[in-house]
């Protein structure tokens, strides 16, 4: 019976990886030992899980179904191993962890704070930086990063979805047409931010859903300038609602086309693959998904 949790542990892993190789790399053994556990699985079963060439691994219709079966499994343990490790120590050691310049000012830095309170022992690097670092080569624990995710070897988890609003100043909106339709706002003046494309999707009430394409007036890599050249009467922009809350009251700002909303980006935490379960990444991931859901049921 142990083996054969070892063998489906192996399997899920190498169809994770895509090779014996990757799978051997991350368990720690070498190719030909995993080659051999699949192997035993498939002549434990009578059946063949996985076709083989010299570039590439494919799933048979039986593979799949062990390979969801394997992956149950694995959650279920590690969940029971995360419950018991949680409870039989006490975190301490060095976290490292990046996340957008953006981010400064909004409750993700809160929550940072909340979890070095929670666990003293805990020291904290923190980088706040809009550059996409490599996180294998430059050692970094936990990352966080908004929108579509480019590196599907890292591990990641969704944290919440970044509400937006499109703004531009009191005095820039005052000298033009009420907009009525996005269409209404091609040919105004945007500003854009470098690692963002120059388009937005505004979405009203009913779901429909329009995009603008525009040539940004200014281009920035930080969206706190974006902020400022905002306020400046210099363009629209759409930046994170908690960064032009305060000036939307004060009427600085003044929110356009209110009845469409700007998509909302994903907000993941990202991790190197290998990891432990027990590492502080997963402990300080835990806490700020707790902290994300204890915020939504407060709203």
């Amino acid at each position: 019976m142990i083996d054969d949790l070892r063998a489906m542990a192996v399997f899920a892993k190498t169809v994770e990886t895509g090779s014996f190789r990757a799978a051997a790399k991350l368990l720690g053994l070498s190719p030909s030992v995993v080659s051999h556990h699949v192997s035993q699985l498939e002549a434990r079963l009578g059946v063949a899980l996985l076709y083989r060439s010299t570039r590439r691994l494919s799933l048979t219709s039986e593979g799949e179904k062990m390979f969801e079966a394997s992956r149950e499994m694995m959650t279920a343990a590690e969940s029971g191993l995360d419950a018991v490790a949680g409870s039989a120590s006490e975190a301490s050691g060095k976290l490292t962890i990046t996340l957008p310049a953006g981010f400064i000012g909004g409750p993700l830095v809160d929550d940072l704070a909340a979890f070095a309170l929670a666990f003293p022992r805990v020291e904290l690097a923190i980088s706040f930086t809009d550059h996409q670092q490599d996180l294998i080569r430059e050692g970094i624990d936990l990352a966080v990063r908004a929108g579509t995710l480019q590196d599907s070897s890292l591990k990641s988890k969704k944290l919440f979805d970044l509400g937006r609003k499109l703004v531009g100043s009191r005095e820039y909106c005052a000298g033009r047409s009420l907009p009525k339709q996005p269409s209404d706002l091609l040919g105004w003046n945007y500003i854009g931010l470098r690692m963002r494309p120059n388009n937005k999707l505004l979405i009203d009430s009913s779901g429909n859903h329009e995009r603008i394409d525009y040539v940004p007036r200014i281009v920035v890599d930080d969206i706190h300038a974006v902020c400022q050249f905002t306020l400046a009467g210099l363009g629209l922009s759409s930046p994170p609602d908690y960064l032009v809350d305060q000036e939307l009251s004060r009427g600085t700002l003044v929110e356009v086309l209110p009845a469409w909303r700007v998509e909302n980006l994903p907000v993941y935490a990202i991790w190197p693959p290998n990891a432990p379960r027990t590492s502080l990444t997963f402990r300080c991931v835990a806490f700020l998904e707790e902290r994300v859901k204890e915020r939504g049921r407060s709203d």
